[in-house]
């Protein structure tokens, strides 16, 4: 197996392991009923990230390592498109994705009641909506390297 095989290898585990994971923390917290249920939810959902944020980073420099061996690459429109994408939702998390979570981390510390308050759906609205436009990004570079359209 070439270096450039084994980076193909690594890229799509990378790939499953850590982008599969994102497309379902949303959907983690969706049937909690109580303060306690949506704790564990977040709880789970906080581990997965783990998967998200080593798998991203393994993307990426999996994605630059084969631009590197194989430079023309840089010259696919359907490479740097992808590049250019994963990169902006890359920043989704800490200008957007980060500041967003900060109110629900607070409720979910300081809200003693066990009954969910309607300030978090207010809250958790804004915060999926950017979690699903990163996902829909992440689909949209996942076609990119599947179909090479350009």
């Amino acid at each position: 197996m070439s270096l450039y095989s084994f980076l193909v290898f690594i890229h799509i585990f990378a790939a499953i392991l850590g982008m599969g994971p994102g497309f379902v923390m949303i959907y983690i917290l969706k049937n909690a009923r109580n303060m306690t249920e949506l704790r564990h939810a977040y709880s789970i959902r906080n581990l997965l990230h783990l998967f998200v944020m080593i798998g991203g980073s393994l993307l990426l420099i999996t994605g630059l390592l084969m631009g590197t061996l194989n430079p023309v690459l840089f010259q696919a429109g359907w490479y740097l498109m992808s590049l250019l994408l994963f990169l902006t939702a890359l920043g989704l998390g800490p200008l957007i994705l980060s500041p967003s979570s900060k109110p629900v981390k607070d409720l979910l510390e300081n809200h003693p009641e066990e009954e969910i308050p309607e300030m978090y759906y207010s809250v958790s609205r804004k915060l999926f909506f950017f979690e699903r436009l990163e996902n829909v990004i992440f689909l949209i570079v996942i076609a990119l390297m599947i179909l090479k359209p350009f």
